[in-house]
């Protein structure tokens, strides 16, 4: 039975569509039938017939089948489609054309010719509405069951050559473009109650509505469900059906190239996606269910899908999922109503209620389809039973559409209508369904359905977008005008009145002493001696001195203006002498580099190769900052980016160690530099977004993360990232879809590690770079996204980890989630901030209780706190989990070391040099071992364990370490050579000079011992005790000290 006009067409049905000026007629041609006999081998005429809509639009003439099986048909048609008539746009997408062949049988004496249908073919009229005037489609034929006494080819290739055509089109590219062709796919209702039975005429249905433009809203209803007993599973794919009542042909319900293929439970977007609900899945597809593979289209014009629209009384598709994120889709029972003819009884019409049992709802979470570039929902929604207040709290909907409606829908038996958008409440209570109250909720059923868009709401920024912007974000500062070339003349003026000077000097000398001939030898010490007080007493009291130091007054003014860009006072007397003290230095440095000049008549660069490299530089960095030597890390890092200012890694170091201990603003200026170095570099970009969210920049921060995941779309850590971010946006919907990508990837990555390693393991060998080791079921076992982890839920999740049941102890495998995986980066560019969302997530999704690398992490942040009593903790928990991981055992070394319990953390570093394997911080282990040694005075194996350092990566500390054990066993030579390697790679190190000065003293070099002493007080010793050893071994030996 065919729908009421009233409610498949007419004005309303039209609200959503444009509107036409006059009907536009659409022609059918049927050309011709091929390899008819392969239906049916004796076929001998046939006939055409075409239908739409529930209307013959006609029969062809009978035309004589062909030997080869082609029959010439060549027969036209039309129908008009206008929105005032019953062929509107909405019916033209969602119904197709069917092509009826009919074989005439002969005609027998008294008898009419006998006609029976012979196969059936559908025309899907969509790209009419694609701008396409006309369309040449070959339609296949299905046969159509025939009596038993028939029989059909099992494999029929038949099918019809048909051409649609418009004279104009249905829809301009303008309207085309601006609207939405909307399909939603009622898949199949699984695990229902156990009450329903297969015995009966029941007439199972679920039904949405969508809202359109205009004051009627677009109902789509889905009938006939086909309740399938217990058996085998649903194949994938199989095709999904068009919406037809009655149809001839089974085969001929299909759409063509339109195919249900399912896909792994994790990538949708319903309820039941968690690891825990993948068996119950599993069972209840092959268990009883309800089958529909129906498929619905409406097209919806731009007042439709527009978020504002003058013309649009009602929400749009965009505003309506805004204001509501869940939709209701009910679900039904309706008892077929038994034939009869004649008006419906008084006492039918009072039990309508009884018509609808079992009436549930399932909520769809339609945000998804907000989120850029998103065209589809699909997934599994839990069926509770329909009950008014709980509708309408969760969907603002106040009307059931089954029972409201429920004396058309007995009527109807296809499901494109219209309905009035009414809000308010029913006249009077309606009657809750008592046979189903709790029925759906306690049997676990669920709907699977898909909602799918020709295009996406919120279309994804192109990559150029990005990149543009990102730029427009990255531009550089203007560089100041260069000064080089003042700097340089002002550097140069200096040495020539330095080789000026020291002539001048020279010619005094030898005035008061005469020239020096080659054959005289050499001139004594004392002598030598003698005559420098002699040329100093000259030079005074002549004023001479006076007059060098006035004429090397201006260069030397020169150089501090021009080099050093100082022209105003200083503020105090600290920044002062440290200025004088680097001034000194580069004087002294070019005054030798002039007389070098004038004495031996070469070139002397004036800009030596540095000595150190960049990876020095860069443990140097690391040394201070574990020493909390913040303003000598930040010094090493700067120097590191003056030595190549085009590396991005040593800007990015920098930023990472600005965000930590310095200011943020900073950081993100490292940043940007690093990423105007390389606007492609994955890393720039996500530190980037970092630094911007700390700043609050939250715009800056998305167009950063989101072009991250644009360049590297295979990058788990951009994806994770940008899913926290979203969460601390409370976008949860776009979070949850981040980390959905990057679960897709960490798993594709996993199957591929895992298949190297059977091929390696196959072939009888190791691979070339082994693979993490997999938890078990690691791969089958990714961690869910918790949704919303609010702070306050981060705090109690990071809490409650310190009281969560401990796994068994024993070497764990390496963690393998998404949310570990981001840790380890964000532990590397100290982005704590990160760390703790990342840690809430894993925390909450892990089974099986927190894992080893978990509680280091959370170790690390409260060390970085200064939460010592937390972070141990911390450790303890660590060290339980996995008591034979050195990182275990480095991390507590540090966390004893810091509260000054030397014993413990020596205890604890020895452990960890014992391994193996080596922690990953080993330097600083090595330094602060040492340093326990040197202090409990064991020198021999302070001395080794310095070596060890050494050879694992060297440095001007862990050279320091063998010169100063070496220098207290007496070892003078070696500890001399040691300090010579320190001071080769830091001759700022005042320690390094201090022990220096020590063993020039001892050895009895006492220029030597006074020019290390100067560098000594020069530098800033700190360490008192040693500068005490100095003096008292300068009072023991008598020199080395010029104030004296």
């Amino acid at each position: 039975m065919e729908v009421p006009a009233e409610l498949a067409g007419g004005k309303d049905a039209a609200a959503s569509l444009p509107s036409m000026s006059q009907p536009i007629p659409v022609e059918i041609t049927v050309v011709k039938a091929q390899d008819l006999k392969t239906l049916k081998s004796n076929v001998l005429v046939t006939l055409v017939r075409v239908e739409y809509n529930g209307e013959v639009l006609g029969d062809s003439p009978k035309t004589d089948v062909l030997p080869s099986g082609t029959a010439e048909y060549n027969f036209s048609t039309s129908f008009e489609c206008s929105p005032d008539g019953p062929n509107s746009l909405d019916v033209i997408v969602q119904k197709p054309l069917l092509l009826t062949v009919l074989e005439v049988g002969p005609r027998e004496k008294k008898k009419p010719e006998k006609i029976t249908p012979l196969g059936q073919a559908v025309v899907d009229l969509l790209p009419l509405l694609q701008g396409v005037h006309s369309l040449k489609v070959f339609a296949p034929l299905y046969a159509v069951p025939a009596s038993s006494s028939e029989k059909l080819h099992p494999k029929a290739t038949g099918g019809l050559e048909v051409t649609v055509s418009t004279k104009e089109l249905l829809l301009s590219a303008t309207q085309f473009s601006s609207g939405n062709l909307l399909s939603i796919t009622m898949e199949a209702a699984y695990s229902v109650p156990g009450v329903f039975t297969v015995e009966g005429q029941q007439n199972y249905m679920a039904c949405l509505q969508i809202p359109a433009a205009g004051e009627k809203e677009l109902l789509l209803l889905f009938q006939n469900g086909i309740l399938k007993a217990d058996g085998e599973k649903e194949p994938l794919p199989r095709p999904k059906n068009w919406p037809l009542g009655t149809i001839l042909a089974p085969g001929a319900l299909a759409i063509p190239n339109s195919f249900i293929v399912g896909g792994p439970y994790e990538d949708e977007d319903g309820d039941l996606t968690r690891s825990k609900d993948r068996e119950f899945r599993r069972q209840a597809e092959s268990t009883k269910r309800i089958v529909w593979d129906t498929e619905r289209r409406c097209y919806l014009d731009a007042a439709a899908v527009a978020v504002a629209s003058c013309i649009c009384f009602v929400p749009s598709l965009q505003k309506r999922i805004a204001e509501c994120h869940y939709w209701p889709v009910e679900l039904c029972k309706m008892s077929m109503a038994s034939g009869g003819k004649g008006k419906t009884s008084k006492a039918d019409k009072g039990d309508e209620d009884k018509q609808i049992a079992f009436h549930g709802v399932a909520y769809v979470n339609m945000m998804h389809l907000l989120c850029p570039g998103v065209k589809q929902i699909r997934g599994a929604f839990r069926v509770f039973s329909y009950q008014d207040s709980e509708v309408f709290e969760k969907t603002r909907i106040q009307h059931s559409i089954f029972r409201d409606l429920r004396s058309q829908l007995s009527l109807a038996k296809e499901g494109l209508r219209t309905s009035p958008v009414s809000r308010a409440a029913p006249t009077k209570a309606q009657k809750e369904d008592k046979d189903s109250s709790g029925t759906y909720s306690e049997a676990g059923t669920f709907l699977v359905m898909e909602i799918k868009l020709d295009r996406p709401l919120v279309p994804k920024r192109l990559r150029e977008e990005l990149v543009r912007r990102v730029k427009e974000m990255i531009h550089p500062k203007p560089e100041l005008p260069p000064w080089t070339g003042g700097a340089k003349k002002a550097v140069e003026a200096y040495e020539k009145c330095v080789t000026s000077v020291a002539a001048a000097i020279l010619r005094e000398y030898h005035e008061l002493f005469g020239k020096q001939l080659p054959g005289q030898g050499m001139i004594d010490h004392g002598t030598l001696e003698e005559q420098r007080r002699q040329l100093n007493y000259e030079l005074n009291t002549s004023g001479k001195y006076f007059a060098f130091k006035e004429q090397l007054k201006h260069s030397v003014v020169k150089i501090v203006r021009e080099k050093y860009l100082k022209t105003e006072a200083f503020e105090n007397q600290g920044q002062l002498q440290e200025f004088l003290s680097e001034l000194y230095v580069f004087l002294v440095g070019h005054m030798h580099i002039a007389l070098n000049k004038l004495l031996s008549g070469e070139n002397v660069s004036s800009t030596p190769t540095p000595c150190t490299t960049d990876k020095q530089l860069w443990l140097f960095a690391r040394e201070a900052e574990a020493n909390r030597d913040l303003k000598l890390a930040s010094l090493f890092y700067r120097q590191r980016i003056a030595q190549d200012q085009c590396s991005i890694q040593s800007w990015l170091d920098y930023g990472a160690f600005c965000l930590l201990h310095e200011d943020a603003t900073k950081a993100q200026e490292c940043f940007k530099k690093a990423l105007c170095l390389d606007p492609q570099h994955t890393q720039s970009l996500l530190l980037c977004g970092i630094v911007a969210v700390k700043l609050q920049h939250y715009e800056e921060a998305e167009i950063f993360f989101e072009d991250a995941c644009c360049l590297e779309p295979s990058s788990i850590i951009a994806w994770t990232l940008s899913g926290l971010f979203y969460e601390l946006q409370n976008n949860y919907i776009r979070a949850e879809r981040n980390f959905r990508e990057a679960k897709k990837l960490l798993q594709a990555q996993l199957e591929e590690e895992r298949r190297i390693l059977e091929a390696a393991e196959a072939e009888g060998k190791k691979p070339s770079t082994a693979p993490e080791e997999i938890p078990d079921g690691s791969a089958d076992k990714l961690p869910e996204v918790v949704e919303g982890v609010t702070s306050k839920e981060e705090a109690t999740a990071l809490q409650e980890a310190l009281e969560a049941p401990c796994p068994a102890p024993g070497p764990q495998p390496p963690p393998c989630t998404i949310f570990m995986k981001t840790v380890e980066f964000l532990m590397k560019v100290n982005a704590v901030r990160f760390v703790h969302k990342a840690l809430a997530h894993e925390l909450l999704s892990l089974q099986g209780g927190p894992t080893c690398a978990y509680y280091l992490a959370l170790a690390w942040t409260y060390l970085l706190q200064e939460d010592l009593p937390r972070c141990e903790e911390c450790v303890c928990e660590a060290i339980r989990i996995d008591p034979t991981n050195p990182n275990v055992w480095a991390q507590k070394g540090h966390l004893c070391y810091l509260k000054k319990d030397f014993d413990k953390a020596k205890n604890c570093y020895e452990r960890v040099i014992s391994f193996v394997e080596d922690a990953v911080d080993m330097h600083i282990v090595y330094l602060r071992l040492g340093s326990i040694y040197l202090e409990e005075k064991e020198y021999g194996r302070a001395k080794q364990i310095y070596l060890l350092a050494c050879d694992n990566s060297a440095s001007c500390l862990t050279w320091l370490g063998v010169g100063i054990a070496c220098y207290r066993m007496k070892e003078m030579e070696e500890a001399e050579d040691a300090l010579s390697e320190a001071n080769a790679l830091n001759n700022t190190n005042a320690d390094v000079w201090g022990y220096l000065t020590l063993i020039c003293l001892h050895g009895g070099r006492q220029l030597e011992a006074e020019q290390c002493y100067k560098y000594t007080v020069k530098l800033g010793l700190q360490n008192s005790e040693l500068l005490q050893e100095i003096h008292t071994t300068q009072s023991r030996f008598g020199f080395g000290n010029p104030s004296l």
